[in-house]
């Protein structure tokens, strides 16, 4: 009997399916850890959830930063996910490595933080530090000492009922 390996893919080839048409029909797939995975589709509150934060960001970055939405970002994993909110400094890398990763639960409403990336013995990245943020705190944007997002104004009130 033999074993069955998924095929992983590196970014050029995820790049060369998309430029032959492969993902033509539903563009709605992203390169995670070498494997085409197809992104869950939104619903409500995440995008009313989506929209807040945006509002927010816009205001608190004002010309500091671009904020990005589900643009794709490329990562050293051979990844290449296409986050709902990217917070984009002019900077020599093109953000080819981020250091902060944000993740808007909205099963658990709460902001899950993730920093200090590092690569594991056996391969693969991870964070270093992963911290918990209850959605009627404030936290502060990284790289951005001076400026703080009330995630109350970003989690819709209703969401917590």
């Amino acid at each position: 009997m033999t074993a069955v390996t998924a095929k992983r893919f590196s970014i050029a080839e995820y790049h060369r399916l998309a430029e032959l048409g492969f993902f033509e029909f539903d563009n709605r797939f992203e390169l995670i850890r070498g494997e085409i995975i197809k992104m869950a589709a939104k619903g409500r509150l995440h995008s009313v959830c989506n929209s807040m934060l945006f509002g927010e960001l816009y205001v608190l970055m004002a010309r500091r930063a671009c904020v990005r939405g589900q643009e794709p970002i490329i990562l050293p994993t051979d990844s290449e996910p296409e986050p709902d909110v990217v917070i984009a400094r002019s900077r020599s890398d093109n953000y080819v490595s981020f250091a902060d990763y944000w993740i808007f639960n909205l099963v658990d409403i709460q902001l899950e933080m993730h920093s200090e990336p590092y690569q594991k013995q056996r391969g693969g990245f991870d964070y270093r530090v992963k911290r918990v943020v209850l959605p009627n705190e404030v936290v502060v944007i990284p790289g951005f000492p001076e400026l703080s997002l009330d995630l109350s104004a970003v989690f819709p009130a209703q969401m917590g009922e």
